[in-house]
């Protein structure tokens, strides 16, 4: 008597932990399709092998990271003029923050990332940039001295928060705010210990800050006690005597 059609067991082949059943199996060996030399390079896009880049970007981040003193992350605009009253802000934040003894890492840009790295060089300080590769070509600013590029955004941002002690947010756009909204996520769902978050410059961020008071927390979206997962501040040695004093980092 045959077995019904609905109790078969389906063939399958197993690639390591995978296991591949009807159409789904794959012709040839691993082994074969990578000792092939046959045949487009398509195979270095594949989700497999992306894993491997992500791995190694995490690799190399720890390894060029792991080493730095305490750390503050600065985060801003790309857009932010040199010379203007924002861009002398950062530089004197970046400045400030080696002399209370603090790495200055920024995401290596342009306009207020470039500013904070540029204080902490005339100070003396360490200057980190982690950059990201865009669809428009941007680079590490001159004054990053230890820089690392990444492919992926969420890597990047695990460096951030990795070697960071408490962040110091400069004016900025989506870029900025999306790195603000998950340090405040982190925070506030605890997924990392407690660190300072400071936003720099009330004129600019008091509408965020507002919204969040009579929309997000009036509407129950928020609770009251999650406006204070962060400061606003005008002053530099505010914003630094903020960090120190969380972090518990007395210089």
């Amino acid at each position: 008597m045959g077995v019904p059609d609905g109790e078969r067991k389906p063939a399958e082949r197993r690639l390591g932990p995978v296991i591949r059943r009807r159409e789904q199996i794959q012709p040839g060996t691993t082994d074969q399709r990578l000792l092939d030399t046959e045949g487009d390079s398509e195979w270095v896009h594949t989700d497999p092998w992306r894993v491997m880049r992500i791995q190694s970007e995490f690799v190399e981040g720890f390894g060029a990271l792991a080493e730095l003193p305490s750390a503050i992350s600065v985060f801003g605009s790309a857009r932010t003029p040199v010379g203007s009253s924002e861009y002398d802000a950062g530089t004197r934040i970046g400045r400030a923050l080696v002399e209370a003894g603090f790495a200055v890492i920024t995401g290596g840009g342009p306009g207020a990332m470039e500013a904070a790295n540029r204080g902490a060089r005339e100070a003396d300080g360490i200057s980190v940039g982690l950059g990201i590769e865009l669809p428009f070509e941007q680079g590490l600013n001159p004054h990053v001295d230890i820089g690392v590029n990444f492919r992926y955004f969420f890597v990047r941002k695990t460096m951030f928060v990795k070697y960071a002690q408490g962040f110091v947010v400069l004016p900025g756009g989506l870029g900025t705010l999306d790195e603000l909204f998950e340090a405040l996520t982190l925070v506030q769902t605890r997924k990392v210990t407690r660190f300072p978050i400071v936003l720099f410059g009330t004129e600019y961020w008091g509408g965020l800050v507002e919204w969040l008071r009579n929309t997000v927390v009036a509407q129950g979206k928020a609770s009251e006690k999650d406006l204070l997962l962060f400061h606003v501040t005008d002053d530099v040695d505010e914003a630094v005597a903020l960090v120190t004093k969380e972090t518990g980092h007395d210089g």
